[in-house]
């Protein structure tokens, strides 16, 4: 397989298991989200992906954040869609080994802004996606939107994050409704992280989507 990720093989074996795949965050690693795995739909297969840029102490990046002088944050753009690249063509090679039914794709801040990325790049090559604590980075996505998206959006965060403040978080879902795709949104008090109740709010959101 091109990327490397951890499995959670189905509890409940089924010939064609829904696929989850999660996309952790800046400077973190496959292990970061696969700690929610066990708490999941036991009908699920989840995977989880290691991001390709190598950042030292166990940590990887799907793309480079870098600061000027005065401590303004860019992203490296070309990084990034290379990264998007990257999980549209991992996820063909699991639907040939897997072929699942539905694909859940969940990212967690950088993993976040790619799944969007993903998802309106790749029309219909994941069928749902859980956007945690990130943002819909217009320099990610295509010229033109496709009208034939079916994918819906669970779409969370943090109302006190002081990574990516919610005023950008907030503007998805405005965004998704102008293209007339399904999303739902909520906000927790906490910071740049997962509160129990929305784990939760996610998890009733898929298990919804697998019956």
């Amino acid at each position: 397989m091109s990327l490397y990720y951890k499995v959670r093989e189905p509890k409940i074996a089924s010939e064609n298991s829904s696929l989850l795949i999660l996309l952790h965050g800046y400077g973190s690693n496959e292990d970061d989200l696969f700690s929610f795995s066990e708490e999941l739909p036991d009908e699920l297969r989840i995977i989880s992906v290691r991001a390709p840029y190598e950042m030292g102490y166990g940590g990887y990046a799907w793309y480079a954040i870098n600061f000027d002088a005065d401590e303004n944050k860019f992203s490296d753009i070309g990084q990034a869609k290379q990264s998007v690249q990257k999980i549209a063509e991992f996820i063909d090679e699991l639907k040939l080994q897997y072929h699942p039914t539905k694909i859940f794709l969940l990212g967690f801040s950088q993993g976040a802004i790619l799944s969007y990325s993903l998802s309106l790049n790749f029309p219909n090559k994941v069928q749902h996606v859980i956007a945690l604590s990130g943002y819909l980075n217009d320099e990610l996505l295509p010229q033109e939107i496709s009208e034939n998206i079916t994918t819906d959006y669970y779409i969370s965060h943090g109302s006190v994050d002081q990574v990516i403040p919610v005023s950008w978080a907030r503007k998805a879902p405005e965004k998704l409704t102008s293209l007339s795709l399904k999303n739902e949104y909520s906000e927790y008090p906490v910071g740049h992280g997962v509160a129990p109740q929305n784990f939760y709010s996610f998890k009733a959101w898929i298990e919804k989507r697998l019956k």
